[in-house]
């Protein structure tokens, strides 16, 4: 039997912490686009479609990337991906100072960003979270994935300030430098395993031994679990409706807000620091819709989230004026409360309907969510060039909270439990061992 150190502080603490840094960081590089636009238009004069278009690559690739992250991160381990993703990011940001034709903004913004974010999606928190706890494990994956909100929350004033008052320049070096920052502590601190260290995972019990590792695995049960998954009704609703949820989220409000609030003589400082506070929010109500996702039926949490979202973008045209007024104030309330308040209840839908393959499942869930989040912000900017305003995009996005409503409703859940489902066997004479999948995958 294999034995370990034991430590008064648990190292897996100071992996958390900086694993929550990275993501803090990964969603302020996500956000950061939308304080930009103003001022690349003022300078550069691109129309907000190629504007949009960068931000659709950096969205597409963040989700199509997050799926297969798992198997960068079984190949060549959790510190050199992450390390590699904030190098990456720096690149993206740091190489846009250099901008002078459109197709760099692209590659830049883009391409480049888009891949490094990717990388340290939901998968990253989820890997942590399975690889180091045995015990808190729930809540060391809440507190992670609050990271999002909270690097919209720090990122965006401070970049939006900067561009307003320093020039867009300074701004993108800010977010280059903070990804590079963090290189070296990720470095330092982040190991692949807790047997890395000298130690079992947080919680462990005394007879814990490490699993067995099967090199590749992670992209074969990733692609075995969509396989599965088309061919099932449950799926392309849910899909849809998180596309949905994606396109007026991230795609519309996350990216749009920002210059649509310009448009009616907000200053961006203000408008960012409206969208940040969507970010404080949204925390809230993710931890008040897991609480409820316990209670009630996801299905019917999922179509009050939609209709409520759905009303706030019929009316939020209305809203927009030059100063901020109650109503906008509620509106940025509701609107944070429903933010990713989806999750919980989408996340165990997937579960239960998929069973063991619920969280590979929900990782191309969450991809749909990023396509429908990149077709958005490509479309809202196309209507703001076509009509020269952002109102259709918002009644647009309304339309669709309510398909998402009605796909929510026809989600046929299990009458019985069934059993967790196992993926396709390793093939026999493969030379490969079957291991039990973890709690999240994805």
């Amino acid at each position: 039997m294999t034995s370990f150190k034991k430590v008064r502080l648990h190292p897996a603490w100071a992996v958390a912490a900086v694993v929550f840094l990275a993501l803090i960081g990964a969603a302020g590089f996500r956000a950061a686009p939308g304080a930009l636009m103003v001022p690349l238009h003022d300078e550069f004069g691109w129309s907000t479609s190629v504007m949009s278009l960068a931000v659709s690559i950096n969205l597409l690739l963040f989700g199509l990337t997050a799926p297969f992250a798992a198997a960068l991160m079984d190949r060549f381990g959790v510190r050199r991906v992450v390390a590699a993703a904030l190098a990456l990011v720096a690149l993206g940001a740091g190489g846009s100072v250099f901008m002078t034709a459109s197709w760099q903004l692209l590659l830049c913004w883009g391409v480049l960003i888009g891949l490094g974010t990717g990388s340290m999606a939901l998968v990253l928190a989820a890997t942590v979270a399975n690889r180091w706890f045995e015990h808190r494990r729930g809540l060391v994956m809440g507190i992670l994935t609050a990271g999002s909100a909270t690097g919209q929350l720090i990122f965006l004033p401070v970049v939006a300030a900067l561009a307003d008052h320093a020039g867009w320049r300074p701004a993108s070096l800010v977010v280059a430098a903070a990804a590079l920052v963090v290189v070296p502590v990720v470095w330092l601190v982040v190991r692949d395993h807790p047997e890395d260290r000298g130690v079992a995972p947080y919680g462990a019990p005394a007879d814990w031994t490490p699993p067995l590792r099967v090199a590749g695995g992670a992209t074969r049960r990733a692609l075995e679990g969509l396989g599965y998954a088309v061919r099932q009704q449950a799926f392309w609703a849910l899909a849809i409706a998180f596309a949905i949820c994606g396109a007026t989220t991230n795609g519309l409000i996350g990216i749009h807000f920002i210059p649509s609030a310009h448009d009616h003589g907000m200053s961006s400082t203000t408008a960012a620091g409206l969208l940040a506070a969507v970010g404080v929010f949204d925390i809230v109500g993710t931890i008040a819709s897991g609480w409820l996702t316990d209670k009630v039926d996801p299905r019917l949490l999922l179509v009050a989230y939609y209709l409520f979202r759905g009303v706030g973008l019929l009316l939020l045209p209305s809203l927009l004026a030059a100063t901020v007024h109650p109503s906008m104030v509620l509106f940025i309330v509701i609107y944070g409360l429903d933010w990713v308040a989806t999750v919980p209840p989408t996340a165990t839908l997937c579960r239960e309907i998929f069973g063991e393959r619920g969280t590979i499942v929900f990782g191309w869930v969450f991809a749909a969510h990023q396509l429908g989040a990149a077709a958005a912000a490509l479309g809202a900017g196309v209507i703001r060039d076509s009509f020269g305003t952002y109102t259709y995009a918002w009644w647009a996005g309304a339309g669709l909270c309510a398909i998402a409503a009605v796909l929510s409703v026809v989600v046929v859940r299990p009458t019985a439990p069934t059993g967790p489902t196992r993926p396709a066997a390793i093939e026999e004479g493969s030379g490969e061992q079957a291991t039990p999948l973890p709690d999240a995958v994805l």
